[in-house]
């Protein structure tokens, strides 16, 4: 069995879906059809059956699932393996601000448990850039937040969570169970610094007025001393004096690792394997 007709095979079980797991692949569906026919071929047993509602695992399937993520996991650390032997023993990992602090954990702690002696290098950044140095070349992979500028790279989503308001205590809104952006019309917003990606500055609703803020913490700050108007994903925990209401009308805030479309390293495929396994 080839490993690529394995990967194949893990991306369409784990999507339920063709379509969906074609776009993780960043291939068409019909190569990805005829691997998985020649992957059930190879093994002489039927693996999946398409539904109205996408894709199940026949029994042959549900057991090759388990087998196949861990021959995976598997080649993977013998590639991380290989190239921390040639002297490719770093991996810089870019983060967003005040965005990943309880999976970032959970996340090191695992990958330290997988990669023992691999030294990581991490680099925060602030809003100005979503990709945290990944499309200059800074950092190797980042956990990070979309949408901003995908061209070139390569997204998971780990997480996907909603967006509220974040008000001052004695705000009137602040009682609220729920809003729309209309509710908050006429409101004092924040802005980006200049350069920030534009389809990011785009989702938050960063203004050209107000005060500059680069991070989840100066936004807080913002609203609790000026007044103004913040978006946060509602994970995130606030300080005294503020509050969040959740936005009916406000997409999710997706958590995702990113990644260079262009050949990733094995440290590179690992840490994704290791982030989508714990997400």
């Amino acid at each position: 069995m080839e490993l690529r007709l394995l990967n194949y095979f893990v991306a369409v079980a784990e999507e339920r879906h063709f379509g969906r797991a074609a776009a993780r692949l960043h291939i068409t569906q019909p190569p990805l059809s005829r691997a998985i026919k020649q992957l059930e071929t190879d093994l002489g047993a039927v693996l999946l059956r398409r539904s109205p509602a996408g894709v199940d695992l026949t029994p042959a399937g549900v057991s090759l699932l388990d087998e196949a993520r861990t021959l995976l996991a598997q080649a993977d650390q013998v590639r991380a393996r290989v190239a921390a032997a040639a002297g490719a023993d770093t991996i810089t990992v870019g983060t967003l601000a005040d965005s990943v602090t309880r999976f970032g954990s959970r996340l090191a702690a695992a990958y330290r448990r997988e990669h023992p002696g691999i030294r990581v290098q991490i680099r925060e950044s602030d809003f100005t850039d979503p990709t945290t140095g990944l499309r200059a070349g800074l950092v190797d992979v980042a956990v990070t937040r979309t949408p901003f500028d995908d061209a070139g790279i390569v997204t998971h989503v780990l997480r996907s969570d909603p967006v509220g308001v974040v008000l001052r205590d004695d705000d009137p809104l602040a009682g609220r169970d729920s809003l729309c952006l209309d509710d908050l019309a006429g409101r004092r917003w924040f802005r980006f610094p200049e350069g920030t990606d534009p389809v990011w500055r785009k989702f938050w609703h960063a203004t050209d007025e107000g005060p500059v803020v680069r991070t989840a913490h100066e936004c807080m700050q913002s609203v609790l001393w000026n007044g103004t108007v913040g978006l946060t994903p509602l994970t995130h925990t606030m300080p005294a004096g503020l509050t969040t209401v959740p936005l009916r009308d406000m997409p999710n805030s997706d958590l995702v690792v990113a990644w260079p479309e262009a050949d990733p390293s094995p440290l590179i495929r690992s840490f994704v394997r290791i982030a989508a396994t714990l997400a």
